[in-house]
């Protein structure tokens, strides 16, 4: 190993543990589970190969947490009982056996639910139509409708569907720790925006409050699962239908956003934007950059367009803990192993998400 190599190829702590690199599978849907959302071989072997590959820490796809709302797309795994429980053992087994450490994602859809065999309305904090359109690589056509304005009595739900996910994860799959979906447009960031959450409860106005549903989540959370499970949470400015979505508030959004989850008590904040190293509000420092200063003490994970080997170790090398791939990954499942042994990477295939975004058998031949 070279003196080039050393920070992504390092061991990093996480929450009590030892993760034996810096590099990361980013949550990434994949609608290859089951009608009734159990977990299936398929989805077993998709992911042991990145384990094989030499990856520190393999995270979900985001799981649903409820038979209410928060399914997203149809064919997506859930967490809402002990079969489908069961069903990610082998999953998390595939990943384990190779060294590597893996983690559960909990989601709710909310307002831009496309796909959910429970209910045949959405929610979300208040009944404003999504942007955009719903995507056809995960079955959507059309436009988001209107959703309706979750109650108070639906939040408290939520959260116990969060809280009772997370205990499945960890007492029957067996999964290392937890990641709440607080990004990319999903319920949790629909508190957060603006735009999405015109509510005058204690859920709504200042970005403290519309932070409170995800640190009630993180709470919850906390409480179910002990002390000793690692547990973090992802955060975005951009979204799956709003995709260059900046917080308006800039830097202040940040410091309160970061700051209220380092209080949390979080071990880790995932930070996911299209170029990671990019200012995030024109000048100044990267998202995931904000996040180390206003939450130092917080290991910091970053995403977004990091496949470039070179610019994952520049992004490393400025403070940050870990990164994580999405599409690098799919590429490259072995991308650790490669960039050890200065093996070019190979070029993603866009092919491989069309025309649905489900798990191809040509995938786990590579």
């Amino acid at each position: 190993m070279t003196d080039h190599h050393q920070t992504a190829l390092s061991p990093v702590p996480l929450a009590g543990r030892t993760l034996k690199n810096r590099l990361a599978v980013a949550p990434m849907t994949r609608v290859t589970a089951s009608d009734d959302g159990n977990a299936t071989e398929m989805m077993a072997r998709y992911y042991e190969r990145f384990a094989i590959g030499g990856f520190g820490l393999v995270i979900t796809e985001g799981i649903y947490t409820d038979r209410a709302h928060s399914q997203g797309y149809l064919n997506q795994p859930g967490l809402t009982d002990d079969g489908q429980a069961n069903a990610w053992k082998p999953v998390v087994k595939g990943i384990q056996r190779h060294g590597a450490a893996a983690f559960a994602q909990l989601m709710h859809a909310g307002g831009i639910s496309q796909g959910n065999r429970f209910r045949h309305f959405n929610v979300a904090p208040s009944a404003t139509q999504p942007k955009g359109e719903q995507m056809a690589f995960y079955r959507g056509e059309g436009r988001y409708p209107v959703p309706q304005e979750i109650s108070v009595e639906q939040i408290d739900e939520a959260i116990d569907g969060f809280a009772s996910a997370a205990v499945r994860a960890v007492d029957l799959s067996g999964f290392d720790g937890i990641e709440i979906h607080g990004a990319n447009g999903y319920l949790l960031d629909q508190f957060l925006t603006s735009y999405t959450n015109s509510r005058d409860d204690k859920y709504g106005g200042p970005i403290a409050n519309r932070i409170r549903m995800t640190l009630e989540v993180i709470s919850a959370v906390r409480a179910a699962v002990g002390s000793k499970v690692p547990l973090g949470v992802r955060i975005s400015q951009g979204k799956v239908n709003d995709f260059h979505h900046k917080w308006e508030g800039g830097e202040k959004d940040a410091e309160v956003v970061f700051g209220s989850l380092a209080d949390s008590g979080v071990d880790y904040i995932h930070v996911t934007e299209f170029e990671a190293w990019k200012p995030a509000f024109g000048s100044g420092l990267s998202l995931a950059q904000y996040a180390k200063k206003f939450a130092p003490n917080t290991t910091i994970l970053a995403n977004g367009s990091l496949h470039d080997a070179e610019r994952a170790e520049q992004v490393l090398n400025s403070g940050i803990d870990l990164v994580t791939l999405g599409r690098g990954a799919l590429a490259n499942p072995d991308f650790p192993m490669r960039y050890a042994q200065s093996i070019a990477q190979r070029d993603f295939n866009p092919s491989i998400l069309g025309p649905l975004a489900n798990i191809k058998e040509t995938e786990l031949e590579m």
